[in-house]
Protein backbone atom coordinates (compact mmCIF):
# COMPACT_ATOMS: atom_id res chain seq x y z
CA UNK A 1 0.00 0.00 0.00
CA UNK A 2 2.98 2.37 1.03
CA UNK A 3 4.82 1.65 -2.08
CA UNK A 4 1.86 2.40 -4.28
CA UNK A 5 1.00 5.79 -2.74
CA UNK A 6 4.70 6.55 -3.24
CA UNK A 7 4.34 4.99 -7.21
CA UNK A 8 1.72 7.69 -7.46
CA UNK A 9 2.01 10.66 -5.58
CA UNK A 10 -0.58 13.28 -6.09
CA UNK A 11 0.71 16.32 -7.86
CA UNK A 12 2.07 19.30 -6.27
CA UNK A 13 1.12 23.00 -7.34
CA UNK A 14 4.21 25.23 -8.14
CA UNK A 15 5.42 28.27 -6.42
CA UNK A 16 3.87 31.47 -8.47
CA UNK A 17 5.61 34.81 -8.34
CA UNK A 18 2.89 36.21 -5.62
CA UNK A 19 0.18 39.35 -6.50
CA UNK A 20 2.36 41.49 -5.01
CA UNK A 21 5.56 40.99 -6.86
CA UNK A 22 3.39 41.49 -10.13
CA UNK A 23 1.64 44.70 -9.09
CA UNK A 24 5.46 46.02 -8.30
CA UNK A 25 6.78 44.79 -11.69
CA UNK A 26 4.02 46.75 -13.15
CA UNK A 27 4.28 49.76 -11.73
CA UNK A 28 8.10 50.10 -12.69
CA UNK A 29 7.45 49.14 -15.80
CA UNK A 30 4.43 52.15 -16.44
CA UNK A 31 6.84 54.84 -14.97
CA UNK A 32 9.24 54.11 -17.97
CA UNK A 33 6.54 53.31 -20.69
CA UNK A 34 4.80 56.57 -19.66
CA UNK A 35 8.18 58.98 -19.72
CA UNK A 36 9.32 57.40 -23.09
CA UNK A 37 6.02 57.50 -25.01
CA UNK A 38 4.23 60.83 -24.09
CA UNK A 39 4.63 62.79 -27.31
CA UNK A 40 2.96 59.83 -29.38
CA UNK A 41 0.11 59.52 -27.07
CA UNK A 42 -0.48 63.97 -27.29
CA UNK A 43 -0.79 63.20 -31.07
CA UNK A 44 -2.99 60.44 -31.29
CA UNK A 45 -5.62 62.24 -28.74
CA UNK A 46 -4.95 65.72 -30.93
CA UNK A 47 -5.22 63.23 -34.39
CA UNK A 48 -8.79 61.49 -32.70
CA UNK A 49 -10.34 65.02 -31.62
CA UNK A 50 -9.63 66.47 -34.76
CA UNK A 51 -12.84 66.73 -36.93
CA UNK A 52 -12.04 69.59 -39.70
CA UNK A 53 -8.77 67.87 -40.95
CA UNK A 54 -5.93 70.51 -39.10
CA UNK A 55 -3.69 67.81 -38.87
CA UNK A 56 -2.29 65.61 -42.46
CA UNK A 57 -1.11 63.22 -40.65
CA UNK A 58 0.98 62.00 -37.25
CA UNK A 59 4.35 63.66 -38.56
CA UNK A 60 2.88 66.98 -39.41
CA UNK A 61 0.73 66.99 -35.86
CA UNK A 62 3.69 66.77 -33.88
CA UNK A 63 5.51 69.32 -35.78
CA UNK A 64 2.53 71.55 -35.99
CA UNK A 65 2.34 70.94 -32.01
CA UNK A 66 5.78 71.71 -31.59
CA UNK A 67 6.04 74.47 -33.56
CA UNK A 68 2.67 76.42 -32.58
CA UNK A 69 2.90 75.72 -28.71
CA UNK A 70 6.53 74.60 -27.99
CA UNK A 71 8.20 70.98 -27.90
CA UNK A 72 6.80 71.06 -24.58
CA UNK A 73 3.70 70.65 -25.37
CA UNK A 74 4.19 66.89 -27.13
CA UNK A 75 4.40 66.35 -22.92
CA UNK A 76 1.27 68.09 -22.07
CA UNK A 77 -0.67 65.78 -19.32
CA UNK A 78 2.50 64.05 -18.42
CA UNK A 79 1.76 63.87 -14.70
CA UNK A 80 -1.78 62.65 -14.97
CA UNK A 81 -0.87 60.11 -17.85
CA UNK A 82 2.35 58.74 -16.06
CA UNK A 83 0.58 58.66 -12.89
CA UNK A 84 -2.45 56.63 -14.21
CA UNK A 85 0.28 54.31 -16.19
CA UNK A 86 1.79 53.57 -12.72
CA UNK A 87 -1.66 53.16 -10.88
CA UNK A 88 -3.01 51.19 -13.76
CA UNK A 89 0.13 48.64 -14.44
CA UNK A 90 0.05 47.86 -10.90
CA UNK A 91 -3.33 47.42 -10.40
CA UNK A 92 -3.44 45.44 -13.67
CA UNK A 93 -0.72 43.21 -12.79
CA UNK A 94 -1.51 42.24 -9.29
CA UNK A 95 -5.24 41.76 -9.76
CA UNK A 96 -4.71 39.51 -13.05
CA UNK A 97 -2.57 37.25 -10.81
CA UNK A 98 -5.22 37.07 -8.27
CA UNK A 99 -8.01 36.49 -10.91
CA UNK A 100 -5.59 33.64 -12.34
CA UNK A 101 -5.07 32.55 -8.71
CA UNK A 102 -8.75 31.72 -8.70
CA UNK A 103 -9.24 30.12 -12.13
CA UNK A 104 -6.24 27.65 -11.42
CA UNK A 105 -6.98 24.21 -11.16
CA UNK A 106 -6.47 23.58 -7.61
CA UNK A 107 -4.88 20.20 -7.98
CA UNK A 108 -1.70 20.76 -10.77
CA UNK A 109 -1.66 24.49 -9.95
CA UNK A 110 -2.25 25.32 -14.06
CA UNK A 111 -4.71 27.31 -15.61
CA UNK A 112 -6.18 26.68 -19.14
CA UNK A 113 -6.63 29.35 -21.79
CA UNK A 114 -9.98 30.17 -21.00
CA UNK A 115 -9.31 30.77 -17.30
CA UNK A 116 -6.31 33.05 -18.80
CA UNK A 117 -8.37 35.10 -21.49
CA UNK A 118 -10.96 35.85 -18.11
CA UNK A 119 -8.54 36.79 -15.82
CA UNK A 120 -6.76 39.36 -18.05
CA UNK A 121 -10.69 40.43 -18.66
CA UNK A 122 -11.26 41.16 -15.17
CA UNK A 123 -8.28 42.94 -14.64
CA UNK A 124 -8.69 44.96 -17.66
CA UNK A 125 -12.37 45.70 -16.35
CA UNK A 126 -11.38 46.64 -12.95
CA UNK A 127 -8.18 49.19 -13.96
CA UNK A 128 -11.10 51.03 -16.57
CA UNK A 129 -13.81 51.77 -13.41
CA UNK A 130 -11.10 52.62 -10.66
CA UNK A 131 -7.96 54.12 -12.58
CA UNK A 132 -8.23 54.62 -16.53
CA UNK A 133 -11.19 56.61 -17.14
CA UNK A 134 -11.06 59.56 -14.43
CA UNK A 135 -7.87 59.55 -15.67
CA UNK A 136 -7.88 59.67 -19.00
CA UNK A 137 -10.88 62.32 -18.91
CA UNK A 138 -8.61 64.78 -17.19
CA UNK A 139 -5.60 64.01 -19.64
CA UNK A 140 -7.56 64.31 -22.31
CA UNK A 141 -9.23 67.58 -21.31
CA UNK A 142 -5.35 69.20 -20.87
CA UNK A 143 -4.46 67.55 -24.42
CA UNK A 144 -7.31 68.92 -26.31
CA UNK A 145 -6.36 72.65 -25.11
CA UNK A 146 -4.75 74.99 -27.37
CA UNK A 147 -2.28 77.87 -27.30
CA UNK A 148 1.16 79.14 -25.57
CA UNK A 149 -0.10 80.62 -22.57
CA UNK A 150 -1.16 79.35 -19.65
CA UNK A 151 -3.33 82.23 -18.21
CA UNK A 152 -5.78 82.03 -21.85
CA UNK A 153 -5.88 77.72 -21.01
CA UNK A 154 -9.28 76.84 -18.77
CA UNK A 155 -7.33 73.93 -16.86
CA UNK A 156 -4.34 74.99 -15.85
CA UNK A 157 -3.18 71.40 -14.58
CA UNK A 158 -4.19 68.22 -13.67
CA UNK A 159 -5.87 69.21 -10.14
CA UNK A 160 -7.21 72.00 -11.07
CA UNK A 161 -9.04 70.04 -14.19
CA UNK A 162 -10.38 67.43 -11.73
CA UNK A 163 -11.62 70.35 -9.72
CA UNK A 164 -13.05 72.15 -12.58
CA UNK A 165 -15.09 68.87 -14.37
CA UNK A 166 -16.44 68.04 -10.62
CA UNK A 167 -17.63 71.59 -10.06
CA UNK A 168 -19.05 71.83 -13.45
CA UNK A 169 -20.51 68.49 -14.48
CA UNK A 170 -20.33 66.71 -11.02
CA UNK A 171 -18.57 63.70 -9.56
CA UNK A 172 -19.38 61.64 -12.59
CA UNK A 173 -17.89 63.74 -15.05
CA UNK A 174 -14.77 62.11 -14.35
CA UNK A 175 -16.46 58.96 -15.50
CA UNK A 176 -17.52 60.12 -18.75
CA UNK A 177 -16.79 57.29 -21.49
CA UNK A 178 -16.53 54.26 -18.45
CA UNK A 179 -18.61 52.20 -21.34
CA UNK A 180 -16.38 52.12 -24.17
CA UNK A 181 -13.33 52.03 -21.69
CA UNK A 182 -14.87 49.43 -20.26
CA UNK A 183 -15.04 47.67 -23.22
CA UNK A 184 -11.80 48.54 -24.48
CA UNK A 185 -9.45 47.66 -21.36
CA UNK A 186 -11.51 44.70 -20.56
CA UNK A 187 -11.13 43.12 -24.26
CA UNK A 188 -7.25 44.23 -24.67
CA UNK A 189 -6.08 42.56 -21.79
CA UNK A 190 -7.79 39.48 -21.95
CA UNK A 191 -5.85 39.27 -25.63
CA UNK A 192 -2.95 40.33 -23.98
CA UNK A 193 -2.07 38.59 -21.20
CA UNK A 194 -3.26 35.56 -23.24
CA UNK A 195 -0.85 36.17 -26.28
CA UNK A 196 1.94 37.12 -24.13
CA UNK A 197 2.17 34.15 -22.31
CA UNK A 198 1.82 32.32 -25.68
CA UNK A 199 5.06 34.06 -26.99
CA UNK A 200 6.76 33.61 -24.03
CA UNK A 201 6.30 29.85 -24.47
CA UNK A 202 6.38 29.41 -28.55
CA UNK A 203 9.16 31.62 -28.49
CA UNK A 204 11.73 31.40 -25.52
CA UNK A 205 10.17 28.16 -24.09
CA UNK A 206 9.50 30.60 -20.60
CA UNK A 207 7.09 29.18 -18.34
CA UNK A 208 6.11 30.83 -15.50
CA UNK A 209 8.32 29.71 -11.89
CA UNK A 210 10.50 27.54 -13.98
CA UNK A 211 13.39 29.98 -12.92
CA UNK A 212 14.18 31.22 -16.27
CA UNK A 213 14.38 35.20 -17.08
CA UNK A 214 14.15 36.19 -19.94
CA UNK A 215 16.54 38.90 -21.66
CA UNK A 216 15.11 42.38 -21.94
CA UNK A 217 15.08 42.03 -25.87
CA UNK A 218 13.05 38.88 -25.56
CA UNK A 219 10.26 40.31 -23.68
CA UNK A 220 10.69 43.28 -25.62
CA UNK A 221 9.48 41.37 -28.62
CA UNK A 222 6.79 39.16 -26.70
CA UNK A 223 5.53 42.54 -24.86
CA UNK A 224 5.49 44.29 -28.89
CA UNK A 225 3.45 41.16 -30.55
CA UNK A 226 1.18 40.80 -27.77
CA UNK A 227 0.41 44.66 -27.63
CA UNK A 228 -0.54 44.61 -31.49
CA UNK A 229 -4.03 42.91 -31.82
CA UNK A 230 -5.64 45.13 -28.84
CA UNK A 231 -6.03 49.04 -30.57
CA UNK A 232 -6.96 47.26 -33.91
CA UNK A 233 -9.65 45.38 -32.32
CA UNK A 234 -10.96 48.26 -30.49
CA UNK A 235 -9.97 51.16 -32.20
CA UNK A 236 -14.02 52.14 -32.10
CA UNK A 237 -13.83 51.46 -28.46
CA UNK A 238 -11.05 53.97 -28.14
CA UNK A 239 -12.20 56.50 -30.63
CA UNK A 240 -15.48 56.96 -28.73
CA UNK A 241 -13.78 56.98 -25.68
CA UNK A 242 -12.10 60.12 -26.59
CA UNK A 243 -14.96 61.55 -27.86
CA UNK A 244 -16.77 61.32 -24.78
CA UNK A 245 -14.39 62.62 -22.52
CA UNK A 246 -13.39 65.35 -24.06
CA UNK A 247 -17.00 67.22 -24.33
CA UNK A 248 -17.71 69.22 -21.47
CA UNK A 249 -20.86 68.92 -19.88
CA UNK A 250 -20.21 73.11 -18.59
CA UNK A 251 -21.09 74.05 -22.37
CA UNK A 252 -24.94 73.08 -23.02
CA UNK A 253 -26.19 69.97 -24.86
CA UNK A 254 -24.38 67.66 -25.51
CA UNK A 255 -23.11 66.15 -29.15
CA UNK A 256 -22.92 62.54 -27.82
CA UNK A 257 -25.50 61.00 -25.62
CA UNK A 258 -23.59 57.61 -25.18
CA UNK A 259 -20.78 54.76 -26.56
CA UNK A 260 -23.96 53.78 -29.40
CA UNK A 261 -25.02 57.43 -30.10
CA UNK A 262 -21.47 58.03 -30.58
CA UNK A 263 -20.60 55.17 -32.85
CA UNK A 264 -23.91 55.60 -35.11
CA UNK A 265 -22.94 59.70 -35.16
CA UNK A 266 -19.21 59.55 -36.03
CA UNK A 267 -20.12 56.74 -39.14
CA UNK A 268 -23.15 59.07 -40.04
CA UNK A 269 -20.93 62.54 -40.15
CA UNK A 270 -17.29 61.20 -41.17
CA UNK A 271 -17.61 57.61 -42.18
CA UNK A 272 -16.69 54.11 -41.47
CA UNK A 273 -13.07 54.60 -40.95
CA UNK A 274 -13.19 57.71 -38.99
CA UNK A 275 -13.47 54.88 -35.95
CA UNK A 276 -10.27 54.03 -36.50
CA UNK A 277 -8.83 57.51 -36.66
CA UNK A 278 -5.81 57.45 -34.63
CA UNK A 279 -5.18 53.63 -35.16
CA UNK A 280 -1.36 54.21 -36.06
CA UNK A 281 -0.04 56.61 -33.27
CA UNK A 282 -1.68 54.09 -31.35
CA UNK A 283 0.02 50.94 -33.02
CA UNK A 284 2.79 53.07 -32.12
CA UNK A 285 2.28 53.88 -28.93
CA UNK A 286 1.18 50.74 -27.34
CA UNK A 287 2.85 47.43 -28.83
CA UNK A 288 6.14 49.66 -28.11
CA UNK A 289 4.75 50.68 -24.59
CA UNK A 290 4.32 46.98 -24.01
CA UNK A 291 7.70 45.93 -24.66
CA UNK A 292 8.99 48.27 -22.29
CA UNK A 293 6.82 47.71 -19.76
CA UNK A 294 7.42 43.95 -19.71
CA UNK A 295 11.42 44.76 -20.25
CA UNK A 296 11.57 46.08 -16.92
CA UNK A 297 8.38 43.62 -15.61
CA UNK A 298 9.94 40.15 -16.78
CA UNK A 299 13.59 41.75 -14.91
CA UNK A 300 11.83 42.34 -11.67
CA UNK A 301 9.40 39.05 -11.86
CA UNK A 302 12.50 36.84 -12.87
CA UNK A 303 14.54 38.65 -10.07
CA UNK A 304 12.08 37.41 -7.32
CA UNK A 305 12.37 33.84 -9.37
CA UNK A 306 15.87 33.78 -9.13
CA UNK A 307 16.24 34.65 -5.33
CA UNK A 308 13.11 32.83 -4.17
CA UNK A 309 11.58 30.15 -6.40
CA UNK A 310 13.88 28.42 -8.23
CA UNK A 311 15.45 26.62 -5.27
CA UNK A 312 12.85 27.08 -2.99
CA UNK A 313 11.24 24.11 -0.98
CA UNK A 314 7.04 23.70 -2.20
Amino acid sequence: MDNKREQNPSPVPKKTIPPYMKAVSGSLGGVVEACCLQPIDVIKTRLQLDTTGTYRGIIHCGGTVARTEGVRALWKGLTPFATHLTLKYTLRMGSNAVFQSAFKDSKTGKISNQGRLMAGFGAGVLEALAIVTPFEVVKIRLQQQRGLSPELLKYKGPVHCARMIIREEGLFGLWAGAAPTVMRNGTNQAAMFTAKNAFDVLLWKKHEGDGKVLQPWQSMISGFLAGTAGPVCTGPFDVVKTRLMAQSRGGGELKYKGMVHAIRTIYAEEGLLALWKGLLPRLMRIPPGQAIMWAVADQVTGFYERRYLRNAPL
